[in-house]
């Protein structure tokens, strides 16, 4: 039986570093971000509010979206779009748990978000996409422009699926409707950001340079 790779930074860093901030990272958000956020930018008055909802939904579903498309690049759709259903899954549990108790306590609403199709199509559904179809477009390469390019392809569309389900059936479309372009922004931007730096973190794990072929 063949031993093991010795232990290298690399692995130190992808198997303890990494994961350990990521943690720290979700737990922060609930605990220390959104309050302070929400002082700096009040909901109902702050014209910047949107910088809330960006720092925190947006990081939060970057890194629920960010584990299956980085599968889905490193290692092949099916691996993407199954850990796309579970992350997808766990997030749109707690965020409809989490959505629920704030609309009890601040508006007396006692709505089922657990029903609300944009949660399922947005949080489930897209995680299955943003994997499955980042690991078919790149197809086990490892050339950075390519795992860029499905990367991207991958966020975006499932960034317009987002907007499309949140325009039409979910129980907040009159939201989205109320300002479609600032809705588009706010839906867009994260995923952006995560189609062009989950390449950039693939490509990196490789163990490759970033332009080396």
């Amino acid at each position: 039986m063949a031993e093991p790779e010795k232990l290298k930074l690399g692995g130190i860093l992808w198997g303890l570093i990494i994961p350990l901030i990521i943690g720290i990272i979700i737990v922060l958000i609930p605990a220390l971000l959104r309050p302070a956020l929400d002082s700096w930018f009040p909901a109902a008055t702050s014209p910047y509010a949107f910088v809330t909802v960006i720092l925190t939904q947006g990081l939060s579903l970057m890194i629920c979206l960010g584990v299956p498309l980085f599968l889905g690049l490193n290692w092949n759709k099916w691996a993407g779009g199954a850990a796309g259903f579970v992350m997808g899954t766990l997030y749109y549990v707690a965020y409809a748990g989490y959505n629920i108790q704030y609309s009890v306590i601040n508006y007396g609403s006692s709505l089922n978000l657990y029903a609300d199709p944009s949660f399922i199509g947005d949080y489930i559904v897209g995680g299955i996409l943003i994997g499955y179809i980042a690991g078919a477009l790149n197809n086990k390469s490892f050339k950075f422009k390519r795992m860029l390019g499905a990367g991207l392809t991958a966020a975006i569309t499932v960034g317009i699926f987002q907007y499309i389900i949140n325009y039409t059936v979910s129980f907040g479309a009159w939201m989205t409707r109320a300002d479609p372009w600032f809705a588009l922004f706010t839906t867009m931007l994260p995923l952006v950001i995560l189609g062009i730096i989950l390449p950039i973190i693939a490509k990196i794990s490789t163990g490759s340079e970033l332009w080396h072929p």
